[in-house]
């Protein structure tokens, strides 16, 4: 009899910690589930179920032990966008698409190579989410209806603020965004004992008790019971996948939604000295998630750094922490759904506010600027772009500058001219002769005189291509050719 707990403890020697953990967890997610899915223009409850999934079923695969995955702000614009674009019944095939690329990926071993991509591209993805995500939910805080593109939010947001001063609803909705805000800033500055208490929690809760007791007329969460928001995508929604724009926006999710993910990991492996991620099995574990979700007609899912970080820094050992999050998010979605329709939706929109200012990395755009200002350009460009095209061109157009820059300086060059007057003339070329630094090579040796010898050393060359091999020796039969001793030229020590 007694041998039973003993073999318990020994089976799962962290469940204390792991069960406090949970609920820690549980309790920042809820209401970051609740609000993402407000946001994205689905149903609250929507947001839930890809928390559940993404505890029960992408908590229980092999990749990153302690991250923790769910709906995520920084996908709710691309959402809205395509619920609008597409409909709601769409976004089941978008999602169900999503995964199988991920599942796909995974298989194909790619999962490591999203670690290849600028750190600079992605944080301008992450700022440019962020300021579109802002500007969006301030039209909510205000009880206001948001433009649609990126820049008419931020355009319109003066306009807006006006005609909530001078209506007694929208000061009311006002009222409760900015509180919300403010204990979300001033959270983490109270005491520990009160801090127990997650500040996306308290700020709800309370923002929930201010609009009860003072009865504000502010819009709350419709309620449409857990069953009857799971809409599984028909057979005819995915005659949608015929659209090229439908497939451009598959393609938009994958990647951000990958990227979101395994760069998260990263993050969440330096918080902790447990096992490190297995980036091939977390992208397959995503990808099966997003299926399931997907096929359940949820929101999308990745990674969230908020839920990860709060599941390590309350004590975490083990996947079972993030499993037991789920089953306390469906307990409660199935036990208590009615209580999401007393939560005023501006509370929700100042999590995001909150949230989306996250995402908006000012302190490293400032010190980029001061040691890598090419980096800090990618980045700006990258969240403007976003902001003022879309999130896929955004993103592209940040792709397509970091490879540019990579270029640039993998062809980095120095060329040494040392005439002394008598003799031959030196030309010493080191670093990567690439077809990019050709005019400028090209320019100081037909600069040299045409009347003395010349002495070309190679030797100091990492890298030359072929465009620059065959660009110096016509260059060199052509100074030969003009009366004087043929140009000797020392080869590299390698060549590629």
């Amino acid at each position: 009899m007694n041998q039973k707990p003993a073999g318990r403890i020994a089976r799962f020697p962290h469940l204390r910690q792991d069960f406090a953990a949970s609920l820690v967890v549980f309790l920042v997610a809820l209401p970051l589930c609740v609000g993402v899915a407000v946001a994205s223009g689905v149903p609250a409850e929507l947001g839930l179920v890809t928390g559940i999934v993404g505890g029960l079923v992408t908590g229980l695969l092999r990749g990153s032990s302690l991250q923790v995955s769910g709906p995520a702000a920084g996908l709710t614009v691309l959402v809205f966008e395509a619920v609008q674009e597409f409909g709601l019944p769409a976004l089941g095939v978008i999602v169900l698409a999503t995964g199988v690329l991920q599942l796909a990926m995974g298989a194909l071993k790619l999962g490591r190579y999203f670690r290849a991509i600028s750190v600079s591209v992605v944080e301008g993805m992450l700022a440019g989410i962020g300021l579109v995500l802002i500007a969006g939910q301030l039209y909510a805080v205000a009880g206001a209806k948001a433009p649609t593109s990126g820049l008419g939010k931020i355009a319109g947001l003066p306009e807006a603020l006006v005609d909530a001063a001078g209506s007694t609803s929208a000061l009311a909705s006002l009222a409760i965004g900015a509180g919300t805000i403010a204990v979300l800033v001033l959270w983490k500055r109270l005491p520990a004992k009160v801090r127990t208490v997650p500040g996306p929690l308290a700020a709800v809760g309370l923002a929930t008790l201010a609009a009860l007791l003072l009865n504000l007329p502010v819009a709350t969460v419709e309620v449409q019971g857990l069953l009857g928001s799971v809409q599984p995508p028909s057979l005819s929604s995915f005659g949608e996948l015929a659209h090229v724009g439908l497939l451009g926006t598959i393609v938009a999710f994958t990647l951000i939604a990958s990227a979101e993910s395994l760069f998260s990991a990263a993050a969440v492996d330096r918080l902790h000295d447990g096992p490190r991620t297995e980036y091939d099995k977390e992208l397959m574990a995503q990808g099966a998630g997003n299926a399931i979700c997907g096929a359940l007609g949820a929101l999308p899912m990745t990674a969230v750094i908020v839920r990860s970080a709060a599941n390590v820094q309350a004590g975490a050992r083990t996947k079972a922490s993030r499993v037991l999050h789920g089953v306390w998010l469906l307990l409660f979605a199935a036990l208590l759904p009615n209580v999401l329709a007393y939560i005023p939706i501006p509370a929700l929109a100042g999590i995001l506010v909150h949230a989306g200012a996250k995402l908006v990395p000012v302190r490293a755009i400032v010190g980029l600027w001061r040691e890598h200002r090419g980096e800090a350009l990618i980045l700006v460009v990258t969240a403007v772009s976003i902001v003022a095209v879309s999130m896929f061109e955004g993103v592209l157009i940040g792709l397509a500058l970091a490879v540019a820059k990579t270029a640039w300086e993998a062809s980095h060059l120095r060329l040494e001219i040392v005439d002394k007057g008598a003799g031959p003339v030196q030309a010493y070329l080191s670093g990567n002769a690439t077809f990019l630094r050709l005019p400028k090579i090209l320019d100081n040796l037909e600069a040299l005189p045409q009347d003395r010898p010349v002495e070309l050393d190679l030797s100091g060359l990492h890298h030359l291509d072929h465009a620059c091999r065959t660009a110096l020796e016509t260059w060199a039969e052509r100074h030969s050719a003009a009366g004087t001793e043929p140009v000797k030229v020392t080869e590299p020590v390698t060549t590629v």
